[in-house]
């Protein structure tokens, strides 16, 4: 199930971002969280499956587009389909917007025929 991030959540989210290649270094982490936190248009949603958040997608909303930052799930659940099932849970939720990629999140978006 796809939720919103809160403010409780930030440990679990810093370190399912932490697994994204540009967000290793612990000041660029921190400044990720912080444009999730104080920019509107920076969303972040974590993916959980009955007590454990397993997965985390980042987006940034612009005019009927929404375009993809960050995406991961936790190593101990990948190759399940959890990652798939955040963008189509994302697709969902705005479901008359243009989907885009960023360059770390263009092939696996191909992947799900984004």
């Amino acid at each position: 199930m796809l939720i919103r991030y809160r403010k409780n959540y930030e440990k679990i989210a810093m370190g399912l971002l932490s697994f994204m290649p540009t967000e290793k270094e612990l000041k660029k982490l921190q400044q990720t969280m912080k444009h999730y936190e104080t920019n509107d248009d920076w969303q972040l949603f974590l993916w959980k499956e009955e007590e454990d958040v397993i997965g985390i997608i980042g987006v940034v909303l612009r005019a009927g587009q929404v375009e993809i930052q960050h995406i991961s799930v936790n190593p101990s659940h990948r190759h399940q389909g959890i990652g798939k099932k955040m963008v189509k849970a994302l697709k969902d939720l705005y479901p008359n917007h243009e989907f885009k990629a960023n360059e770390f999140t263009a092939a696996f978006l191909e992947k799900c025929g984004l």
